[in-house]
């Protein structure tokens, strides 16, 4: 093989390695370039989630920071609830004892009642609900309060200050005003015997209010 040839072979096995080269350096970079674009891509999402939840969380916030006692007298409302089974509702005790469970009263007229230390309408109803708690006490109707958003020390204070009649939920995790759909105390349910809810009040009830909603509920 003479000279020339052999520059010449040497010239060409060079080139195709380097050509192997940078073809290997071209896929590299490409392989980089997805991976670089699908990291940005799933950083951008991640962002994306970020934002979502801190703008959800900025809601709840604002919504639960605005949100006020109902202040004006109780009043009968059209609730999605009306004439359907009542949503479970059983509970630990305020004050401890055994826990509370709707489904014992079957049988009963039962006034449930969301409440709060820190509603001043509830103040104003606290009162009525004990004496027509003490009225009905033997007339086949029971009354259950449901602490809402509120500390078990805040409630248990509030109920021994104005001696309450009737036992009440802790509704710790708002389960229970979820499924009720009760946004702001105080708000009332009246379920009848047959565990339907019958009417629905929303804003301090009076005692007179509560005969005339639960005989409606008995004729």
């Amino acid at each position: 093989m003479n000279r020339r040839r052999r520059v010449w072979l040497g010239f060409a096995a060079g080139a195709a390695l380097v050509f192997l080269a940078v073809a290997g350096i071209s896929r590299m970079a490409l392989r980089l370039d997805r991976e670089g674009a699908e990291a940005r891509r799933q950083a951008l999402v991640d962002e994306s989630v970020r934002l979502a939840l801190w703008r959800m969380d900025a809601a709840l916030s604002l919504f639960l920071g605005l949100r006020k006692p109902v202040t004006s007298a109780g009043t009968d409302i059209q609730s999605p609830l009306l004439g359907k089974t009542e949503p479970a509702l059983s509970g630990p005790r305020l004050g401890g004892g055994k826990p509370i469970n709707l489904r014992s009263d079957l049988g009963k007229i039962v006034v449930v009642n969301f409440w709060a230390s820190w509603c001043g309408p509830c103040k104003t109803e606290a009162p009525n609900l004990s004496t027509f708690a003490w009225q009905e006490r033997n007339r086949g109707v029971a009354v259950v309060g449901v602490v809402f958003n509120d500390s078990v020390s805040a409630a248990k204070s509030f109920a021994k200050y104005y001696g309450s009649l009737y036992p009440s939920i802790i509704d710790a995790g708002g389960e229970i005003a979820n499924r009720y759909g009760v946004t702001s105390p105080p708000t009332t349910f009246v379920i009848s015997a047959k565990g339907v809810v019958a009417a629905t009040l929303v804003g301090p009830v009076s005692t007179q209010q509560l005969e005339e909603v639960v005989a409606r509920v008995r004729a």
